[in-house]
């Protein structure tokens, strides 16, 4: 067997609320966690708290007889100017990555909330008929992250549940969100997809004919 193990930015520092984002970022990337149950392929997902120690674990990956492809998935912070993610951190945060690896980092542009805002309708649902919801633009990776949290701070404010807050309500908000309404807005997060897809089938392609 082999399989794909994420590295994921978020879930605070206590292992409770690690392994609520887990879950909720399992249950969104459900499309690729069941292409491996269904490839007998292993699925991990790691919720590792800060950037940094998602980026220390990610680097010191070394289980390549249990896994084919190790992803490292975390914010941006700012927007993207150049066209690989592994360039964008390199520049930004300084980070290193070998020629193995450069090609599986992957960027929740600018901040995860984005995903998050790409399905208002989702976001009603959570929250209720007090949600409010507010135009933005269709390319949500142009939106800053300040930007995109003061929109979820006016849209929620008066909601039953209150303001949008990531440890309580984003694991809940991500097993509701509809990926494909992310992918459309959020090319990134459509990247990522396409390239865990794809490792099905390069791994049906390497069989002997």
């Amino acid at each position: 067997m082999t399989g794909i193990v994420i590295y994921l930015e978020g879930g605070g520092d206590k292992s409770g609320t690690k392994q609520k984002l887990r879950l909720g970022m399992s249950d969104f990337l459900s499309e690729i966690r069941d292409s491996c149950k269904d490839n007998r392929w292993y699925f991990k997902l790691v919720a590792c708290g800060s950037r940094n120690d998602a980026y220390k674990k990610f680097n010191n990956f070394n289980e390549f007889k249990k896994y084919r492809v190790a992803v490292l998935l975390v914010d941006s912070e700012e927007k993207v100017e150049v066209k690989h993610p592994h360039k964008h951190l390199a520049q930004n945060d300084h980070w290193s990555f070998s020629e193995n690896n450069k090609n599986n980092v992957h960027l929740m542009v600018q901040t995860m909330e984005a995903w998050i805002v790409s399905d208002q309708n989702a976001m009603q649902k959570y929250y209720g008929n007090r949600f409010n919801p507010i135009n933005l633009p269709a390319e949500l990776e142009e939106v800053s992250k300040s930007d995109i949290s003061n929109f979820l701070d006016k849209a929620t404010s008066k909601t039953q549940k209150g303001r949008y807050h990531k440890i309580k309500h984003a694991s809940d908000l991500l097993k509701l969100i509809n990926p494909d309404e992310v992918r459309k807005r959020c090319r990134h997060c459509d990247n990522l997809f396409k390239s865990l897809l794809n490792q099905f089938e390069e791994d049906y392609t390497s069989l002997p004919k």
